[in-house]
């Protein structure tokens, strides 16, 4: 008899929790809508699967993480930018321009715009003698511009945190430069991408627009500036802008950039005074 009155006790107990329950959440459906009472049945659901919405975001980040690191430990220039000390792979993409076209030379004053991490800036100081350890070519300067904070690179004048596309960033680039002209202007430039293409293609076209005005502020006669521009409607509308200051533009896309990306560079050289 005692048994039979402890579960009718207990069972009594958990229809009033469950009750009780029931009217906490239809109070708040009231308050909040629908919605809320939605939640926490969600809720319910993935605590009775023993896993929240958190941990599945957290499953899916980590399953692209590991795309990215697989394609990463795949990569050659991933590998050889390791091998040969450079930041991060992209040092291969100005290496290649260079070489194709002579961009870099000793003694040149060269500003790198998006320089973080560095490679780039790397790569200049490399080619226009910076360190001046070439005693046959002149001692050429790199001034490396970016939004993030980065590790100076060893011979370039270094400005972190420092937004290209406010005018005092700008202002502060020319006041370094001491009234010299700049020879190469490179940017690797480029928004944090939304996901949609034609959001994106706007915006990087825009920092291109910048940098163009930048460079026709502080370039020499004959200058170069090269720029990276996400594929898109607006592609060709740029080319006839910068072609209105530079004798030839022409449309790159390196061997390091990826195949499956919208990514190419406009080199244009000839700058017109």
């Amino acid at each position: 008899m005692l048994v039979i009155l402890y579960i009718v006790y207990h069972s009594a107990m958990r229809i009033m929790s469950l009750l009780s329950s029931f009217q906490q959440t239809a109070k708040l459906s009231k308050l909040s809508g629908v919605g809320t009472s939605l939640v926490i049945i969600r809720s319910s659901i993935a605590s009775r699967n023993g896993f929240s919405t958190t941990s599945m975001n957290s499953k899916a980040h980590s399953k692209s993480s590991n795309i990215w690191l697989a394609r990463q430990n795949k990569d050659p220039y991933v590998k050889k930018a390791r091998y040969e000390n450079y930041r991060c792979r992209s040092a291969f993409k100005l290496l290649e321009i260079n070489e194709r076209f002579r961009v870099l030379k000793p003694g040149d004053v060269v500003v790198d715009c998006g320089a973080a991490p560095g490679s780039w800036s790397q790569v200049a100081a490399e080619c226009v003698n910076a360190a001046g350890v070439e005693k046959r070519g002149s001692k050429g300067t790199v001034i490396s511009v970016d939004i993030q904070s980065f590790i100076p690179v060893k011979n370039c004048i270094t400005l972190q945190q420092s937004d290209f596309t406010l005018p005092e960033t700008r202002d502060k680039i020319s006041q370094l430069l001491q009234g010299k002209k700049v020879d190469v202007i490179v940017s690797d430039m480029a928004p944090k991408a939304t996901g949609i293409k034609k959001m994106d293609h706007f915006q990087i076209v825009e920092l291109c627009r910048i940098g163009l005005k930048f460079a026709t502020q502080v370039l020499n006669d004959g200058g170069t500036f090269v720029c990276k521009l996400w594929q898109g409607e607006d592609e060709q509308t740029l080319k006839r802008e910068l072609r209105e200051y530079f004798d030839k533009v022409k449309p790159v896309k390196p061997n390091a950039s990826r195949g499956d990306s919208a990514e190419m560079f406009f080199l244009c050289t000839g700058f017109k005074t």
